[in-house]
């Protein structure tokens, strides 16, 4: 397993961007799919955007397609979800995965962040 600690998270006016960052640790980084989830109050937890482990291919939901991209660095062993655009519906906990191949699946992600806050006024 990998241990992953989310940054990054805060309170930005509706238009407005941030830029979320993923440090791994424990296993080799590259070897891993990551993933971004969210979950606002009250809802499951959602797929963001994936990212393959050391080949560009990156996948997204198309509620953040043209606004959110996700990257990696394997030197720093970090993915990053800048998110561009924000909407009050954007608000949720954010959490990173890794997981054994590109996913939109929770279920296929071993480890998980604990999250950060975003959140999103109008």
């Amino acid at each position: 397993q990998v241990q992953l600690v989310e940054s990054g998270g805060g309170l930005v006016q509706a238009g407005g961007s941030l830029t979320l960052s993923c440090a791994a640790s424990g296993r080799t980084f590259s070897d891993y799919a990551m993933g971004w989830f969210r979950q606002a109050p009250g809802k499951e937890r959602d797929f963001v955007a994936a990212i393959r482990r050391t080949i560009i291919g990156t996948i997204y939901a198309d509620s953040v397609k043209g606004r959110f991209t996700i990257s990696r660095d394997n030197a720093k062993n970090t993915v990053y979800l800048r998110m561009n655009n924000l909407k009050p519906e954007d608000t949720a906990v954010y959490y990173c995965a890794a997981a054994d191949r590109l996913s939109r699946l929770g279920p296929d992600y071993h480890s998980w962040g604990q999250g950060t806050q975003v959140t999103v006024s109008s």
